[in-house]
């Protein structure tokens, strides 16, 4: 049984499919995993290396590692790449043309830390972290909350990277609002105390994601496709939630859809495990049933060894892509594990599979 499962994952996954204008070889994609291998923000010929190998193994999708929008309190490392000025932007002009040459399709993911950054990290140490209610993960104060005309500038620096990443020859954007970075800060409770329209209820605090994906979406016009990640999880805070029903989570999505997201990639630690109570659906297969939009789904996937010997996670697997619960599935870490992972998987070729362990991002450069 196990075997036969196995075929249909496979069968599954190595299917071509069109999402969002997006035209795909198959339903495999490479998660956005952060690496800092590009100094003083600029990714150079090794990044485009590193990208171009993943596409010739055969990804259908590349989402980018975290790519900083114009802002000085977006990072917290020198050797994390920009989304702007000239010589990032040329070189991911260098990456998207080495995926594109071996047949792949890339987008960049936007990104700010908001007060995810630590005071006096680098490449801006005098810069101040920046959030909703300027609380850290944890209730700490460690600035004041945004004005509006900061939050305003924030919106237009998202929009600006979406319009950059287009003239780039990306295929897309991804805009990270997931992990308890800037846009899930004002998403969540605990970090978002505000009492004007950013703040309030699950609703009222989606308010700057939706303008955030409004203005990229003004930036780059109806064809483009906009992906947005998001995650009731938080770093270090595993067992955040956001909302805590099926209604409740159509609630707080309908105004995303309805700002111009195309694709949700709905992030979990563990794609088998139901979101809710009395349903086998996950995130990602609860997103695609309210909303109706194409959905990838991740989390741990074939990330040990064993992975494909255990026949609940397969079964789950093999559930979610027959049954169309999401149209995607994102691999990370295991693809950094395992640079063949779509030969070893096409050919069942699992003795030589190798387990990840983070000793592996030291050498990726």
């Amino acid at each position: 049984m196990v075997d036969q499962r196995l075929k249909s994952v496979r069968d599954s996954l190595f299917k071509p499919v069109e999402i969002s204008g997006l035209s795909l070889k198959n339903r495999i994609v490479m998660a956005p995993m952060t690496r800092g291998f590009s100094e003083n923000g600029v990714p150079d010929e090794n990044v485009a290396a590193y990208y171009r190998r993943h596409a010739e193994s055969g990804v259908g999708l590349i989402i980018t590692e975290g790519t900083l929008i114009d802002h000085p309190a977006a990072s917290a490392s020198p050797n994390w790449p920009h989304i702007h000025g000239e010589e990032a932007l040329a070189g991911w002009a260098k990456v998207v043309a080495s995926v594109h040459e071996e047949g792949g399709k890339i987008v960049p993911q936007l990104w700010h830390l908001g007060t995810a950054r630590k005071i006096g990290s680098l490449p801006n140490p005098e810069a101040l972290p920046i959030g909703p209610s300027g609380l850290d993960a944890d209730g700490n104060k460690v600035n004041e909350p945004m004005s509006e005309s900061e939050i305003a500038d924030l919106v237009s620096a998202y929009a600006q990277a979406a319009a950059a990443a287009k003239r780039t020859g990306f295929d897309g954007i991804e805009i990270h609002g997931a992990h308890g970075y800037l846009i899930d800060q004002f998403f969540w409770g605990k970090t978002n105390r505000r009492t004007d329209e950013y703040g309030g209820d699950f609703i009222s605090r989606t308010r700057f994601a939706t303008e955030v994906v409004q203005a990229c979406r003004q930036a780059v016009g109806s064809d483009f496709p906009i992906l947005f990640r998001f995650s009731q999880w938080k770093g270090n805070h595993y067992e955040a939630k956001l909302v805590e029903t099926p209604k409740q989570l159509e609630q707080f999505l309908s105004p995303l859809v309805d700002a111009g997201v195309n694709v949700f990639h709905a992030s979990t630690r563990q794609f088998w495990q139901p979101e809710f109570e009395n349903s086998q659906l996950n995130l990602a297969g609860w997103t695609k049933k309210l909303t109706g939009l194409p959905t990838i789904t991740v989390g741990s996937v074939a990330l040990e060894k064993d992975f494909w010997e255990q026949t609940e996670q397969i079964q789950r697997l093999e559930e979610i892509l027959g049954k169309e619960e999401a149209d995607l599935v994102a691999i990370g870490r295991s693809l950094l594990a395992n640079p063949l992972w779509l030969r070893q998987v096409s050919e069942a070729r699992f003795s030589d599979w190798t387990t990840y362990d983070s000793e592996i991002l030291n050498h990726l450069n």
